[in-house]
C-alpha cells in the first residue's frame, strides 16, 4: 500500500475535523487493494498466444512446485515427529529407571517387614514392663505401614505415566510411519511429473529445432513480458498519482482549516487540526532503492551464465535485458531490497516468475524457479527467501533469470549488486 494513502488515513483518523474524508480514504484504499487482485488475474488476459505444449509445460513446471513445497512440508513435520518421539523415547527411559528403583525400595520394606513377624505389635502389648518403650515402638511401626503405602502409592503411578508414555510411543510412531508414507507418495508424483515435464520439453525442443522459430519464440516471450511489465508499471504510476494527489489535497484541507483557526478571535478560536502528514513519492521499503546503487547484494550465491546485453543463444539479434545465474536446483532466492510483490506465477518464457515493486518506478524480477514462496501483495524484507532456484520456462540447467528495471527501462544488476568475490 503506498506511503501516501497511509499518511492520509492517519490524518483522517487524528483530526476529527476531517472525518468527514475517512469514506473517501477507505474508497482509496480499496482501490488499490483492487489495483493487486488485478495483477493477479493478469496472466490469464496474456495467453492468447500459447501453444499447447506451452500450456502443458506450464502446467507440469506450476505442478512441480506445488510438489516441492509438499515434500519439504512433509520432511519438516517427520522431523518434528522424529523429534517428539526421541522425547517420549527419553522420558520412558526415565520412567522405567524410577521404577525399578521403586520396586527395589518396595522390596527391601517387604523383607524388614517379614522379618519383624505380624505377631511382633501383639508381643509389645503383651509386655507391660516397659510402657514408654512400646508406645515409641507402636509409633515406629505406623510410620513404616504409612510409608510402604505411600511407596505402593508412588509405584501405581509411575506405572501408570508408563502405560501413558507408552501408548503416546504408538501413536506418534503411527503418525510418523503415515508421515513416511504421505511422503513417499509425493515424491512418487515429483517424479512422475518431472518425466511428464521431460517430454513437454522434448516436445518443445523439437518444435523451435531451428534457428529462426527459436528467434521467434524468443520474441514472442519478450513481447509477452513485456506486457506484464506495462501493465504493472502503469498500475503502480496510477497509484502513485493518485496517492500524491490525495495527499496534496490532504495537505490544503488541514492548512485552510489552520488559516480559518487562525482568522477567528482567541476566545472563539477552534483547536488548531492536526498538521499535514509529509511523505516521499512512492513507497520505501528498507530506504530508497536508487541509493543502494552499487551496494545490493546478488539474490543467490552462484556463477553467471550470461551477463547483461550478451546475444542470447548465440543470435545477436536478441540479447539479454537481465543476467542468468547458475546455482544448485532449491537454493534460496533473496530479494535485493525490501519491496512488495505485484506478480507471482508462471510467465511463458520466465517460468515461475517474481516481480517486486521497490516504489519510485524501480522494479527487480526474479525468473525460472522451482517454487515460489510469496504471493502477489505480499510485503518482503530484503534478504528474505521469496523463491527456490529451478528450470522453469523450459531451461535445461538449473538458474536463475535476474532483472532490475528504471522507470520503465531494463537496467544492468552488475552495476546495482555488489562485486563478487
Amino acid at each position: 500500500m503506498p506511503r501516501a494513502l497511509l499518511a492520509l488515513l492517519c490524518l483522517c483518523l487524528l483530526s476529527p475535523a476531517m472525518a468527514d474524508q475517512r469514506a473517501e480514504t477507505q474508497q482509496q484504499l480499496e482501490a488499490a487493494r483492487k489495483d493487486i487482485n488485478e495483477l493477479k488475474k493478469l496472466l490469464n488476459q496474456v495467453e492468447q498466444e500459447k501453444s499447447g505444449v506451452q500450456k502443458q509445460l506450464r502446467h507440469t513446471e506450476t505442478e512441480m512446485g506445488d510438489l516441492e513445497k509438499q515434500v519439504k512440508s512433509l520432511q519438516d513435520e517427520l522431523k518434528d515427529s522424529e523429534t517428539e518421539l526421541q522425547r517420549l523415547d527419553d522420558e520412558k527411559k526415565k520412567l522405567d529407571s524410577a521404577r525399578h528403583e521403586q520396586q527395589r525400595l518396595i522390596g527391601i520394606q517387604a523383607r524388614a517387614a517379614y522379618q519383624a513377624g505380624n505377631q511382633e505389635p501383639l508381643r509389645l502389648l503383651l509386655n507391660q514392663q516397659q510402657p514408654a518403650q512400646f508406645s515409641r515402638t507402636l509409633t515406629y511401626y505406623e510410620y513404616l505401614g504409612q510409608a510402604r503405602v505411600d511407596q505402593l502409592n508412588t509405584f501405581n503411578e509411575t506405572l501408570r505415566q508408563l502405560a501413558n508414555v507408552e501408548q503416546d510411543i504408538a501413536t506418534q510412531q503411527s503418525r510418523l510411519n503415515e508421515q513416511k508414507s504421505a511422503l513417499d507418495g509425493r515424491r512418487e508424483q515429483l517424479a512422475q511429473v518431472r518425466k511428464e515435464r521431460q517430454l513437454a520439453l522434448a516436445q518443445l525442443n523439437q518444435q523451435s529445432s531451428e534457428r529462426s522459430r527459436k528467434l521467434k519464440a524468443r520474441e514472442q516471450n519478450q513481447a509477452e513480458l513485456g506486457r506484464v511489465l506495462k501493465t504493472i508499471e502503469e498500475t503502480l504510476a496510477r497509484q502513485e498519482r493518485e496517492a500524491k494527489a490525495a495527499a496534496e489535497a490532504a495537505r490544503q484541507r488541514a492548512l485552510a482549516e489552520q488559516r480559518l483557526a487562525a482568522s477567528q478571535p482567541p476566545s472563539k478560536a477552534k483547536p488548531a487540526a492536526a498538521g499535514p502528514l509529509v511523505s516521499s513519492s512512492g513507497a520505501n521499503y528498507g530506504g530508497p532503492f536508487g541509493q543502494a546503487r552499487g551496494k545490493l547484494p546478488w539474490p543467490v550465491s552462484g556463477r553467471l551464465v550470461a551477463r547483461y546485453g550478451a546475444p542470447r543463444g548465440g543470435d545477436a539479434r536478441s540479447t539479454w535485458d537481465g543476467v542468468l545465474i547458475g546455482a544448485s536446483a532449491g537454493s534460496q532466492v533473496r530479494a535485493v531490497h525490501g519491496g512488495r510483490v505485484v506478480f507471482a506465477d508462471w510467465l511463458r518464457g520466465a517460468g515461475l516468475l517474481v516481480i517486486l515493486d521497490h516504489g519510485n518506478g524501480y522494479l527487480s524480477l526474479y525468473g525460472h524457479n522451482q517454487s515460489l514462496l510469496k504471493d502477489a501483495g505480499d510485503i518482503v524484507k530484503a534478504g528474505e527467501p521469496i523463491a527456490t532456484v529451478g528450470t522453469s520456462g523450459g531451461q535445461d540447467a538449473p538458474a536463475l533469470y535476474f532483472a532490475i528495471r528504471q522507470q520503465g527501462r531494463p537496467s544492468d544488476p552488475a552495476q546495482w549488486c555488489r562485486a563478487q568475490g
